[in-house]
């Protein structure tokens, strides 16, 4: 009876435990939006679930230069990001209802320093870092697109 017991639980147990560990995977399926900011379209994917936002960029190699993650909260409040599971050095700009950029951080790979907006705000946008620099980019700017259009209605 035992056997039979200890062969039935090692039997289930093969079925809830992965015979080898799975290499965690970036999202690259979010929707997408096009975000503007001066003469510059973004091609933007929306992180907008709690899950969505959690993941973020982590685990991605490489990013094209006009391509970034918005991230879109319910409401505004202080928002606060980590780089904790990122590879890739980025710049977060918190952006208000507006469109305006309220902060710009940089921020380094698989660090958890706590980078946060300097007032509430509902949206995140993280790109490559040094991209907000090298199109002299800088806090008061205003990003357009049809997410900031939304929040207006």
């Amino acid at each position: 009876m035992f056997q039979r017991l200890a062969a039935l639980l090692l039997l289930s147990a093969s079925f809830v435990m992965p015979t080898h560990a799975q290499q965690p995977q970036p999202q690259t399926d979010l929707a997408r939006t096009q975000l503007s900011v001066g003469l510059y379209k973004i091609d933007t994917q929306i992180a907008q679930t709690p899950q969505q936002r959690e993941i973020g960029l982590m685990f991605r190699k490489n990013m094209p230069q006009a391509e970034g993650m918005i991230f879109v909260f319910e409401q505004p409040a202080t928002q606060c990001f980590w780089m904790r599971n990122t590879l890739l050095p980025l710049t977060a700009a918190f952006v208000a209802d507006d469109g305006r950029i309220v902060n710009l951080v940089d921020m380094q790979p698989m660090t958890e320093n706590s980078h946060c907006s300097e007032e509430p705000v509902r949206y995140v946008l993280e790109m490559n870092q040094g991209w907000f620099a090298k199109k002299n980019i800088k806090k008061g700017a205003k990003i357009g697109g049809e997410l900031f259009a939304a929040t207006k209605r």
